[in-house]
């Protein structure tokens, strides 16, 4: 089911890159597995998928422990408390939920020695909803300029969680304003070449707008308990 599912959504990709006239190698899709088991993450990776999102950290933690003889690619996309930044820093490879230098400061503090900067993407809340996580757009070009200026992490770009829009319009709208943000940063000379937005709902619009990485959970594991 899984490796039927995973078809299903590339190919939802490559139709949504198609339509917006870009290549397909430009989005990456997240397999976001949290609250399924290790062997839902073996049954995807043995359908070619590599990349897998997680929210909850001690979850993932015990997951990428048992699945440690997989070359897996680990991204933390949940929230994360001061208490959790050193699970994060040692166990995970990219970061997308950083919203206060804190957070980034103890995450580079943590970063094992030997291993590879952790990637990061900072959390905007692009569209002001009163329920999300995440910078205000105005507040994020100091937030990149203080991570961007930390050892031990790479900031790639930003990551954005809109409210549920009324259509495709409205949804391209919404994400048209992170894009929008990305380069507006970039004229500041960060240099960013990511945009983690879109999941199974809205992957059309966010590719269309100029996500780079969409982070789908349920239309490739099934609906959660």
């Amino acid at each position: 089911m899984i490796a039927d599912n995973l078809q299903r959504v590339r190919a939802r990709i490559s139709e949504a890159c198609l339509s917006s006239a870009r290549p397909q190698w430009a989005v990456t899709l997240l397999a976001v597995s949290k609250t399924f088991g290790a062997d839902a993450v073996r049954d995807a990776y043995a359908a070619g998928q590599i990349a897998f999102g997680e929210n909850y950290i001690q979850e993932a933690v015990d997951k990428i422990t048992t699945l440690a003889d997989l070359p897996l690619q680990w991204h933390c996309i949940g929230p994360i408390q001061s208490n959790k930044t050193r699970l994060v820093a040692e166990h995970f490879d990219w970061v997308h939920s950083v919203d206060r230098i804190k957070i980034a400061q103890r995450l580079s503090e943590q970063r094992p020695p030997g291993k590879a900067p952790l990637q990061v993407c900072i959390q905007v809340n692009i569209d002001g909803g009163p329920n999300k996580a995440g910078v205000t757009p105005d507040a994020a070009l100091e937030l990149a300029q203080q991570v961007n200026a930390l050892p031990h992490l790479k900031l790639r770009g930003l990551m954005t969680i809109p409210e549920p829009a009324a259509d495709f319009a409205a949804a391209c709208a919404v994400h048209a304003l992170a894009r929008q943000l990305v380069d507006a940063l970039n004229a500041q000379g960060l240099g960013l070449d990511t945009l983690s937005m879109g999941m199974t709902a809205d992957l059309e619009a966010a590719i269309q707008s100029g996500s780079t990485m969409v982070r789908v959970g349920s239309a490739i594991f099934g609906k959660r308990e």
